[in-house]
């Protein structure tokens, strides 16, 4: 029988150095699609997998994450005053209970395992998910919400996976595993950004996952693994060594790399498309912008 899990921790320690200037004043993660913060688009995916207890691994200058899911009381009496009952409903729903979210601190930016693992003391002795903000992954069931799901039936660890063209495989984590069209495949090894032409599939992990607690004590040894830094990957390999436990999930769904400015700004405009609000004047618009592009050409 596993345990259900009710934690998940939000590495949000990064710089942001993609997208500065802006990332000089505020977090990457207050980034807006349309109207919603990257960071808003997490949190709700981990409510509706069941996510009760949120742990944000920060950095020096990450406030503003924190006064975000607070109250603003003057807000929201200007905004009731006025009888903005709707934002009222948008403003509620960036809201926090007391204790729901907990801050540590990464004092040196060691890589996404080290991040993890700066919330050990937090997570227990409990399974916990792991939610990058940079991934945006829309559908009809959120992606987290499908893990968790699967993982009642299979426990271990589990990763979220999808398909990437063999040109870019370099640039992720990828899972060995047999040719399958299953959804949940048992991962036979795991290869952190493998060298052109070396990839054991076209498999890349995705910034989804669900771990036990061994992976917070494999990534006790502080071990370097690719660019110097101490890898998550390498702590969960080191389970499919021991206890042969580590299954990829091939989610269903539209995954955004909101960490690179195209991704970013794919995203925006998909996001704004869906819209009913927005999407005719915007449909309007990209059709006028390619029309004169084409005719200047």
């Amino acid at each position: 029988m596993t345990h259900k899990v009710t934690k998940a921790v939000f590495p949000v320690a990064g710089l942001g150095t993609r997208f500065l200037p802006a990332t000089k004043s505020i977090p990457k993660e207050i980034l807006t699609l349309v109207d919603r913060p990257l960071i808003q688009y997490a949190i709700d995916e981990a409510r509706a997998a069941g996510i009760t207890e949120f742990v944000f691994v920060t950095s020096r200058g990450k406030s503003a994450l924190e006064d975000y899911f607070d109250h603003a009381p003057e807000l929201e009496t200007a905004l009731r005053e006025k009888k903005k009952d709707e934002l009222l409903k948008v403003l509620d729903a960036t809201n926090m209970e007391s204790g729901a979210i907990a801050y540590v601190r990464q004092h040196q930016a060691l890589g996404l395992g080290h991040a993890v693992w700066c919330a050990r003391h937090l997570i227990g002795d409990e399974p916990f998910a792991v939610i990058l903000p940079d991934d945006v992954i829309t559908g009809e069931e959120s992606c987290l919400k499908q893990m968790v799901d699967a993982y009642a039936e299979v426990g271990g660890n589990m990763v979220a996976a999808m398909e990437v063209p063999a040109s870019k495989a370099s640039a992720y984590g990828i899972l060995d595993v047999q040719p399958s069209v299953s959804r949940c495949l048992p991962v036979h090894g795991m290869v952190e950004k493998p060298a052109p032409g070396t990839a054991p599939s076209n498999l890349a992990i995705i910034g989804r996952y669900i771990l036990t607690p061994q992976v917070l004590r494999n990534l006790d040894s502080q071990q370097r693994g690719a660019g110097g830094e101490i890898q998550l990957t390498d702590a969960i390999a080191k389970e499919i060594e021991t206890s042969d436990n580590v299954h990829g999930y091939r989610f269903s769904g539209q995954r955004f790399d909101c960490g690179s400015k195209a991704g970013y700004l794919q995203a925006t405009v998909a996001f704004a498309l869906s819209r009913p609000d927005l999407r005719d004047e915007l449909e309007s618009f990209l059709q006028e912008l390619v029309a004169t592009r084409q005719a200047a050409q």
